[in-house]
């Protein structure tokens, strides 16, 4: 089970990633994000990386990129993790990324999803899920939350990572 942690912070820097094979040049890219306490991360973001709202970044977007902490990254400065979403930040919406058990649970405990029928459920590749999102990988968009430990939202849309 994938372990998902998340880094907040600006893009400082894009540029191409090299994997070593000519047919990807260009394919990969290299996002550096500082975070406001100048802690640096460099993602590097695959052609399957999803954006949450297929959103073109450059440098000075505010950011959160989340990885999977299971994977193996490279002992070097600053830490270098393959980015699995990457996402806009704004004040009207936040992203989670998690697991959600079979109560809408994330698997952290700190948010439990109640769906409404506006809740737009969708495949990564922008297809309707018809399924029941539960107890898989979830990227959930929402808006506010409850105080309650779990906090609880209606999310605004979840996509569902198969």
């Amino acid at each position: 089970m994938a372990n998902f942690q998340s880094y907040y912070g600006m893009i400082t820097m894009i540029s191409d990633f090299w994997t070593g094979n000519e047919q990807t040049t260009g394919c990969y890219k290299f996002m550096s994000v500082e975070n406001t306490n100048g802690g640096v991360v460099n993602f590097v973001v695959r052609p399957d990386t999803y954006f949450v709202d297929h959103i073109m970044m450059t440098e000075g977007d505010m950011v959160i990129g989340f990885y999977d902490a299971n994977l193996p990254v490279p002992l070097i400065y600053p830490p270098q993790y393959q980015a699995i979403v990457m996402a806009k930040t704004s004040q009207q919406q936040n992203v989670k990324v998690d697991y959600f058990n079979s109560e809408l649970l994330s698997n952290d405990g700190t948010l439990k999803l109640n769906i409404s029928p506006t809740t737009l459920i969708l495949l990564e590749n922008g297809q309707h899920f018809t399924g029941n999102p539960a107890n898989r990988n979830l990227i959930v968009v929402y808006g506010a939350t409850t105080r309650s430990i779990p906090a609880q939202t209606t999310p605004y849309q979840i996509i569902v990572m198969c």
